[in-house]
């Protein structure tokens, strides 16, 4: 079941990559990097972390190996951070609230979208927290 997942990740998110029109020589880093967050995500929920938390600290991940793919392949960082966070984006829980929605079962709906909402500002706030502690680490070194 595991391995199915992250190679569905690693696939999803290739395959995003190629609609992105990121380089062709990118698109198996890209790939490993969705795949990574994905495990990541994964793995914090195995250990019963709330999923809202798993999303912010596996975006935060996938952001960090995005710079750093980015400073090894000499590429911009969103070619890897935008293709790699799509396994993370909620769609399948936004689907079904607004199915919710729409069959008037309101009760059901609002606390699956409050859940997309939360993790998708998660993802959101990861990517720039990983982007602040990138500058923190750049200032330090520089003295």
């Amino acid at each position: 079941m595991l391995i199915e997942q992250l190679i569905t990740s690693f696939i999803a998110t290739a395959a995003f990559a190629i609609l992105f029109n990121v380089p062709k020589g990118t698109l198996l880093q890209g790939g490993f990097v969705g795949m990574l967050g994905w495990a990541l995500y994964l793995a914090f929920l195995e250990v019963a972390v709330d999923p809202v938390v798993a999303t912010l600290l596996a975006s935060c991940f996938v952001a960090v190996i995005s710079q750093v793919f980015a400073k090894i392949y000499k590429t911009p960082v969103i070619v890897f951070s935008v293709s790699g966070i799509i396994p993370l984006v909620p769609g399948g829980l936004a689907y079904d609230a607004m199915r919710n929605a729409v069959q008037n079962h309101y009760d059901l709906a609002v606390p699956l979208a409050a859940k997309a909402f939360m993790m998708s500002g998660a993802i959101a706030i990861g990517l720039v927290f990983s982007e602040v502690i990138n500058h923190l680490i750049r200032r330090f070194r520089r003295g």
